[in-house]
């Protein structure tokens, strides 16, 4: 797979991303404060952590450190020989999955060039660039591509455009091997899905695409559906064996 970036930092960009809501404080869970990030050493943590609270300080949305210590945590259980991200970002959440497992290989997908450029370059600095490829592209088109090319994965980590979840998810469960593990994040986002807070006017949409995806995987009888009070919420679907 070829990248289509110049591989340099983007520091003080500014950056176009969808759904940042600063109207609404972020969603914590109740275990938050128990569930902390930690990598293979920690300079390790030290680095990854410091890469997430810059993104943070520039109002880039960026998985919260009980999001990554939870896909950690599932990666380090089921062991994936190969992991396809949706949404690379500036490289957090994939720096941390290479991270918790040294034998396996990321495929990301990315839209943005710039996020993109951000995160070969986290990744090129924090030494583990060598087992990822990175795909500038429409999500959905890229997922289309890999499909076609008869690409499997055993853990698939969906964190990109929420309203395309949806959308995503048939070519999704194609691409996953049986007994592989699918993880949405951001289901539960600003308690929306759970009642906490009213939906505002102008995310009904993005709301109702989260519940049909909710929806979806809870009832799909191919698989096996959590909803997990984790970070901004979860849904870790197993496809049956």
């Amino acid at each position: 797979m070829e990248d289509k970036t110049d591989g340099k930092t983007t520091e003080d960009k500014s950056f176009d991303f969808a759904h940042r809501n600063t109207d609404t404080d972020v969603r914590r869970s109740g275990t938050a404060m128990y569930n902390r990030y930690e990598a293979s050493t920690p300079d390790m943590t030290e680095r990854i952590e410091a890469i997430r609270k810059d993104c943070a300080s520039r109002e880039i949305p960026v998985s919260s450190e009980e999001t990554l210590a939870f896909i950690c945590a599932l990666a380090r259980i089921k062991a994936p020989e190969n992991i396809l991200e949706l949404g690379t970002a500036t490289g957090v959440s994939g720096a941390a999955l290479l991270d918790a497992v040294p034998e396996t290989v990321l495929t990301t997908v990315e839209r943005s060039k710039d996020f993109l450029a951000e995160a070969m370059y986290n990744l090129q600095m924090l030494g583990i660039s060598d087992r990822a490829y990175f795909c500038y592209g429409d999500a959905g088109n890229v997922i289309l591509d890999l499909l076609a090319n008869k690409q499997q994965y055993d853990f698939i980590f969906l964190d990109c455009a929420k309203v395309q979840y949806i959308k995503y998810l048939p070519t999704l469960k194609k691409l996953l091997r049986p007994g592989g593990v699918l993880v949405a994040d951001d289901v539960l986002i600003y308690g929306w899905a759970t009642g906490e807070n009213e939906v505002p006017p102008k995310r009904h949409m993005l709301a109702q695409h989260i519940q049909e995806y909710i929806d979806a995987v809870t009832a799909d009888e191919d698989l096996r559906t959590v909803i997990l009070d984790i970070g901004d919420g979860m849904a870790v679907s197993v496809l049956k064996s």
